[in-house]
């Protein structure tokens, strides 16, 4: 699988062994390929085993992982957290990260409001995404959220309409797309949020259940 690098982007601060991820995230955190370095405390690089089986991306750190230097640490963390738990998923043997490395934010008051990358910033990105992805080589690569799935398997991948099932990609023998877990956290209406929680636990049993076959 090549990596295809899109003009003036992050490519150029690839490491020379870009399946290094100790390299990589090194040479991540003096990314400037994009404007969001400038907003964002620090690059907040994908974290967890080498080996995984499982990768999970995001679409971005949030305030939380921001000031961390961690992915999935937040609010919307915690929630992915019981959820893995629930499908009997160990997140400790899963990698994390995200689509784009730095926190897009608008100020309200004193609180840092999140942003959606626009697709420039995602393109700009994509080399790290890709080059983590090649580190790695996971069985199992879930999407959480449109930019997410955008970022992996393409624009025409409908979260709503594509979600809980498994596609075919060039990145891994297995790619799911479903919610970010942050989606819940804007749900007001608590049954709502009960149903959907329940969507997600469904989603990533699919994946506790394609790693079980292969066991």
């Amino acid at each position: 699988m090549a990596i295809k690098l899109p003009p003036d982007s992050a490519a150029r601060f690839l490491p020379e062994n870009p399946t290094d991820l100790a390299a990589l995230r090194d040479a991540a955190a003096g990314c400037t390929a994009c404007p969001l370095h400038q907003l964002g405390t620090q690059t907040v690089f994908g974290e967890g085993s080498k080996r995984a089986d499982v990768m999970l991306v995001g679409e971005q750190p949030g305030d939380a992982e921001d000031i961390a230097g961690k992915p999935f640490v937040g609010p919307a963390g915690k929630l992915l957290d019981r959820a893995l738990k629930e499908a009997g998923i160990d997140r400790r043997k899963t990698y994390v990260t995200n689509a784009v490395k730095h926190f897009k934010w608008v100020p309200r008051g004193k609180r840092r409001i999140h942003s959606s990358p626009n697709t420039m910033e995602i393109r700009a990105c994509n080399p790290w995404l890709k080059a983590e992805i090649l580190a790695v080589r996971p069985r199992v690569l879930v999407c959480l959220g449109a930019i997410a799935a955008a970022a992996v398997i393409g624009p025409k991948f409908r979260v709503t309409k594509d979600r809980g099932r498994f596609v075919p990609s060039e990145f891994a023998p297995y790619v799911v797309g479903t919610i970010h877990p942050s989606m819940l956290l804007r749900l007001e209406d608590e049954e709502s949020k009960r149903i959907e929680y329940g969507r997600l636990v469904e989603d990533l049993r699919l994946v506790h259940d394609v790693l079980a076959q292969a066991a």
